[in-house]
């Protein structure tokens, strides 16, 4: 039987090495704190009235309206669509972050759904009113307009998958999870994944944790308890990687197998 791989144990209050690996100089890192959902959605709303500002400023140089005579027109509406483009994603960002601190309820789908889409529903105003203009206007030259649509389209795109929640969290899921699991659980530094066992399978490709608790994990962007790790401690009801404990687990698969690319791929 394979050895278990030992690992640097950070905390995610004081991001102080809690569990040194025997005979190696422990890897400190400062965990993301839980954070102020309020603050963090304030930050957003504010970026993203910039980010409107933004593209309301680039529609008046397409119309004539407004014309900084330094710079070149093409360049205004690149610089703008760019500064647009970086208020929307930090703005999205944030408001996710909100949204893992202190989730939205499932109790009505379409709040639920608008909540956790705020980001990519702010994109497309942001960007779609200016694509319009930009296609439908005649006085524009075919150089700028034709370079100006792409950067838009391209920004667009960018924008929306940036702000979408590819895994989102319900207060439901929370409270779940909050419930089920005492004491405190495990991340790696990348993935979606947290764990309830520092020795789980899944996690032997990582040299440095983080501990904390299902609060900080999910704040942390791991909305998802290792299925392995639920199996292990008979956990029910919450959300695995992969499906709901109970459902279709393997007998004879192995944790690393499964679980391994979840915790060390940076593009989980």
């Amino acid at each position: 039987m394979a050895e278990k791989k030992k690992h640097n144990i950070v905390s995610a209050s004081s991001g102080q090495a809690a569990k040194p690996a025997a005979g190696k100089k422990p890897t400190v890192q400062q965990a993301a704190p839980v954070g102020n959902a309020t603050g963090l959605r304030i930050g957003a709303i504010v970026l993203w009235v910039l980010a409107i500002a933004f593209e309301v400023l680039a529609i008046l140089v397409v119309l004539g309206k407004v014309n900084f005579s330094f710079i070149p027109s093409i360049w205004q509406l690149i610089i703008l669509l760019v500064l647009d483009l970086a208020c929307v994603i930090i703005g999205a960002q944030l408001w996710k972050k909100a949204n893992h601190i202190k989730p939205a309820s499932e109790k009505n789908p379409l709040t639920f759904w608008l909540w956790n889409n705020m980001g990519v529903i702010v994109c497309v105003v942001a960007f779609l009113p200016i694509i319009i203009i930009l296609l439908t206007n005649k006085d524009l030259d075919k150089k700028t307009k034709a370079i100006a649509t792409v950067v838009a389209v391209i920004a667009l795109l960018i924008g929306g998958l940036a702000s979408y929640d590819w895994n989102p969290v319900s207060e439901e899921q929370q409270q779940a999870a909050i419930q089920a699991i005492d004491g405190n659980v495990y991340w790696a530094p990348f993935g979606k994944v947290y764990h309830t066992h520092e020795d789980c399978g899944a996690l032997n490709h990582t040299d440095t944790l983080t501990e904390g608790s299902v609060e900080q994990a999910i704040a942390a962007g791991r909305t998802r308890l290792c299925s392995f790790c639920a199996k292990r401690d008979d956990i029910t009801g919450v959300v695995t990687d992969d499906r709901d404990v109970g459902e279709n687990v393997v007998e004879n698969e192995t944790p690393t197998e499964q679980n391994s690319d979840t915790d060390v791929d940076p593009a989980a």
